[in-house]
């Protein structure tokens, strides 16, 4: 079984940068509070670590 992460958005994307609310989206993240479980690559970690003030890291599976 793969690693995977959950990561919950904390932070709203209104007054954001485009490309902060693009990432979001990419994320799968769109609203507030909500979780996603996501593989845990090198390219999913650089999405996380470039919003850390609106998404958070809740748990590291695998």
């Amino acid at each position: 079984m793969a690693k995977t992460i959950v990561v919950k958005q904390i932070g709203s994307p209104i007054r954001r940068p485009k490309v902060q609310r693009e990432t979001l989206k990419g994320l799968g993240l769109n609203k507030m509070h909500r979780i996603r479980e996501l593989e845990d690559t090198p390219s999913v970690r650089g999405m996380v670590n470039s919003i850390p003030h609106l998404v958070q890291i809740i748990e590291e599976r695998g």
